[in-house]
């Protein structure tokens, strides 16, 4: 049986918000053998510390979460930073895996890897036929060399590397920093505040009319462990709900669920972004896996997470 209570795993990046959800569910599967580290305990950008690490572990399967990640803002803002960690991340963590006998490896992409105009939903097939979304292209060329670099150990080594691309992520543990984050965590955040002092109004980026997909972090685990059990291909594999929703409605969603009164305005002065992103779920579904937490579920969960950790730890995101 794969992922057995005594195989040793390694999650890369198992406090950050994917990889505490695959720790976790790992865990419900009655995993027990892990090997952990911190990034203070071992920076995945240096090379010779990474092939120690895996040298002395030897890690019979391998989650990549680890990642330099953030929103339109911070792509815009840091684009050497996301090119650079990403790539040395992910590179170092695939050869190492390979070099020391690890049966399996499972890196986790993004759905911002595909052409800004790709068709909808996004089919794995549309990658690089078109260009990319400006806004981070950095995060995205990264990600790309990072799936096909598991697709050439592959072909060359016979490494058992496959690639998972999901959709937009959210759930416990995001990054509510509104430098950094993503649009659910920005919006529960900004709409959390002005509810707090009082405001009138609280301003959303952009038209409001983009759509987007949105996956809960426990789903995208659940679909990893799926994945490493029953998924042998080269190709890499969309992880999704297959369903969109525009930016407006999500954030009269969060406004419905956070319990703001005040007005939503939009600052269309600020970047849209990718007008449509839904992904093409076709081939996972047929894998017999599909996503099963609600999009207003997902966000009253995340916001109840937020609410207990962002003053009573005495922590700011």
């Amino acid at each position: 049986m794969i992922l057995s209570p005594s195989d040793k795993i390694y999650v890369a990046g198992h406090r950050g918000l994917v990889g505490s959800a695959i720790l976790r569910k790992l865990e419900k599967e009655g995993c027990e053998n892990f090997v952990l580290r911190t990034s203070s305990e071992l920076d995945l950008r240096e090379q010779k510390d990474v092939r120690a690490f895996f040298e002395q572990e030897k890690p019979h399967y391998v989650f990549l979460a680890a990642a330099h990640v953030g929103g339109i803002h911070a792509n815009s803002t840091y684009p050497a930073d996301f090119i650079r960690d990403n790539l040395l991340i992910q590179t170092n963590i695939i050869d190492a895996a390979y070099k020391a006998g690890s049966k399996k490896l499972l890196f986790l992409g993004s759905s911002c890897i595909y052409p800004k105009f790709a068709p909808q939903p996004m089919p794995e097939d549309a990658l690089l036929t078109s260009e990319l979304e400006a806004t981070n292209e950095w995060y995205a060329i990264a990600k790309i060399a990072g799936l096909k670099m598991c697709a050439a150990y592959r072909r060359q080594y016979g490494f058992n590397a496959i690639s998972a691309m999901p959709t937009n992520l959210y759930g416990p543990k995001d990054n509510f920093d509104l430098e950094t984050s993503h649009v659910i965590p920005a919006l529960i955040r900004k709409v959390h505040e002005a509810k707090v002092s009082g405001a009138s109004e609280v301003t959303v980026w952009g038209t409001g009319t983009p759509t987007r997909e949105f996956l809960h972090v426990d789903d995208l685990a659940d679909a990893c462990i799926h994945l490493i059990r029953n998924y042998e291909e080269e190709q890499w594999i969309n992880v999704g709900t297959g369903k969109e929703i525009p930016i407006g409605d999500l954030a009269r969603l969060i406004i419905d669920v956070v319990g703001f009164s005040g007005d939503m305005v939009f600052d269309t002065t600020k970047p849209d972004g990718t007008p449509r992103k839904v992904l093409d779920v076709t081939k996972i579904n047929k894998l017999g896996w599909e996503s099963t937490t609600p999009l207003r579920k997902g966000l009253e969960e995340t916001y109840q997470w937020f609410c207990k950790n962002h003053e009573s730890h005495g922590r700011r995101f």
